[in-house]
């Protein structure tokens, strides 16, 4: 495979090919017709300063490109919205945080599906619409990164899907940590997709996704 051109320009581009992802390079293009894209919690209460600074603000603008491009193509979409019931989250169904974010709300027949959990798998019909599409690859984008993010990709590696988490088209927020230590928003973003890298997922930008086909 090390010979392999399409697999020498994808790794000179930077993508992490590793073992369990590898290999899609080699059955489809990013943009093919079993290649999803999951967007998740891209929510308005997910802009309350109660929740601390926030890294990457170019995140929601890379989604709607990477939004943009699979509806060009007419590749699956969906939509993930997080119905919290925690009694003080700015998720919470009644509340307008709730709705999701204009840049990439969902159009015409384009679903949603709602969790109340981290993991967008966990009590959703996200596996089955996704088996029933004969989904193949999903590409996560979305908040948070050290959260819901993080957990929908490592269910989605581990239930055999080849999984892309595109980098710049993710965030999240500051946190303190079970040390009483500060942990910045930045840090926190780039040791969840460390975690992420190899393991679960292939680790990528929106330019090398959307390059990949070139």
């Amino acid at each position: 495979m090390d010979n392999d051109p399409k697999f020498l320009s994808l790794r000179a581009r930077g993508f992490n090919l590793n073992d369990r992802n590898a290999d899609w390079t080699h059955t489809m293009t990013p943009l093919s017709d079993r290649t999803a894209l999951i967007i998740i919690d891209v929510q308005d209460g997910l802009d309350d300063p109660a929740l601390g600074q926030r890294n990457n603000p170019d995140a929601e603008r890379n989604m709607a490109r990477l939004l943009a491009a699979w509806r060009e193509k007419g590749h699956p979409i969906f939509h993930i919205q997080h119905m919290s019931t925690q009694p003080h989250s700015p998720l919470r169904p009644e509340l307008p945080g709730n709705a999701i974010k204009q840049v990439v709300a969902p159009d015409g027949d384009e679903p949603v599906i709602q969790k109340t959990v981290n993991n967008a798998f966990l009590g959703t019909v996200l596996e089955e619409r996704l088996r029933a599409a004969d989904i193949q690859t999903v590409v996560i984008v979305g908040l948070t990164t050290g959260h819901c993010v993080s957990a929908t990709a490592r269910m989605a590696g581990d239930l055999g899907f080849k999984t892309l988490v595109v980098a710049d088209a993710t965030a999240c927020h500051d946190h303190h940590g079970f040390d009483g230590k500060f942990y910045p928003a930045e840090l926190v973003h780039t040791v969840s997709l460390v975690s992420l890298q190899d393991e679960f997922a292939t680790i990528v930008t929106t330019d090398q996704l959307l390059n990949a086909e070139a």
